[in-house]
């Protein structure tokens, strides 16, 4: 698609700064930007960068200060959404799978398959399994028995949906990703001996999950391990057996839920977030990168560290640490003052 920087801005119900008949024909980010690019400035510390950028026009906040001869603007009041529709004005049409059954496909007689749906070479459906209207199953796919997908899915290459598990309406799978494995269950001798559980429970993934690459998602030792509505789950992360993830919640890459852990809703877990077994997140929390996570934490507000502490009282104790050489000098002179004052008196008896 091509449009005039004053089209764009109209599209965007953005505030247009500069010449309105620009051609555009693509989105860059700000250093790679050239002619016909559009390109965006929402942190204010890439604001420096977009005199300096090639782009034919910068989408920036509505209040966002430009030093020096930048190339047209167009500002919005939330700057993120309109990049995230401008790329969607300017991306590429989608591939679409001829719709129908490959030739080299397996598809049980015993599954039903839905209307205007399309299965890839070497997909596999299994007896019982139930594919709605509109899904994308691509090749190398496979739906265990029983299994049930819902309208307008896509799954790409070599995800899984184990036996029983349920996708309800438009959730993604991307590559390599595992739904529905068994939990990491066992019992355990007085000899150490370990032996295996039956993991007799599902998936349940919600409407409008996506879910990354190469993760996994454990079935429930029993009743369902269970992913809200609109929640996003980036490539490599594990949820365990019995979790749940309440709605529109997103999940960064190698996150580890342990089993019978509940997040509430709109709940962010940074990238390498540890949470052990069997405790409660509450709505709204944000757990930074790599923190770690022994206990409950209440909702709507912001942890840090391993052990998760609140934003704020991390800060502090990162400021004490950051303290800690100047003050061990004070105490080594002080003792070293105190030795002399000491010696002083015994020598005056």
């Amino acid at each position: 698609m091509s449009l005039t920087t004053g089209e764009l801005a109209a599209r965007l119900g953005a505030v247009l700064e500069g010449d309105g008949n620009v051609m555009l024909r693509a989105v860059a980010d700000l250093r790679t930007a050239g002619e016909g690019d559009v390109s965006f400035a929402g942190n204010p510390k890439y604001l420096p960068d977009v005199a300096t950028s090639r782009a034919s026009v910068v989408i920036v906040p509505s209040t966002a200060q430009v030093v020096g001869a930048a190339p047209v603007l167009l500002r919005a009041a939330d700057a993120d959404a309109a990049f995230a529709a401008a790329c969607a004005l300017f991306a590429p049409e989608p591939l679409e799978m001829p719709r129908g059954i490959h030739a080299q496909a397996c598809v049980s007689p015993e599954a039903r398959i839905g209307k205007n749906v399309s299965i890839g070479a070497f997909a596999v459906v299994e007896a019982g399994a139930e594919i709605g209207e509109g899904t994308t199953l691509y090749p190398q796919t496979y739906v265990g028995h029983g299994a049930q997908i819902g309208a307008d899915c896509l799954v790409y290459p070599f995800a899984s949906i184990r036996e029983r598990c349920i996708l309800k309406d438009r959730v993604i799978l991307h590559n390599g990703a595992v739904i529905g494995s068994d939990g990491f269950g066992y019992t355990v001798n007085a000899e150490g001996v370990r032996t295996k559980i039956p993991q007799t429970g599902i998936v349940v993934l919600e409407e409008d999950v996506e879910i990354g690459a190469n993760t996994t998602i454990d079935r429930a030792r029993f009743g369902q391990t269970r992913i809200g509505k609109g929640t996003k789950v980036d490539n490599l992360v594990q949820i365990a057996h019995n979790c749940v993830v309440g709605e529109h919640s997103v999940l960064c890459a190698q996150v580890g839920m342990a089993g019978t852990t509940t997040l509430g809703k709109h709940v962010i877990c940074a990238g390498q977030v540890g949470l052990a077994g069997h405790l409660s997140i509450g709505d709204g929390a944000v757990v930074g990168a790599q923190a770690g996570v022994p206990n409950d934490l209440p909702g709507a507000q912001m942890y840090l560290g391993s052990p998760a502490i609140p934003r704020m009282e991390f800060g502090k104790q990162i400021a004490m640490i950051k303290n800690l050489p100047k003050w061990k000098a004070q105490l080594k002179d002080l003792a070293a003052r105190v030795a002399e004052l000491e010696a002083e008196l015994a020598q005056k008896g």
